[in-house]
């Protein structure tokens, strides 16, 4: 029997929280801005596959 992640869906219905993909978030570049009150944060994953926050 091999794993499987749990799906979007099953994870926030667990959590009660949204759920988003980093991954389709940042795109193929692999970096999103996200605006908070008029002010624009980066979120980038590393090559190690780790998620910085900046602002």
């Amino acid at each position: 029997m091999s794993y499987q992640a749990p799906t979007e869906t099953q994870t926030e219905a667990a959590f009660g929280l949204p759920v988003h993909d980093a991954r389709a978030l940042t795109g193929a570049e692999g970096t999103a801005l996200i605006l908070l009150d008029g002010k624009a944060y980066t979120l980038r994953i590393t090559r190690a596959g780790k998620l910085i926050l900046t602002k």
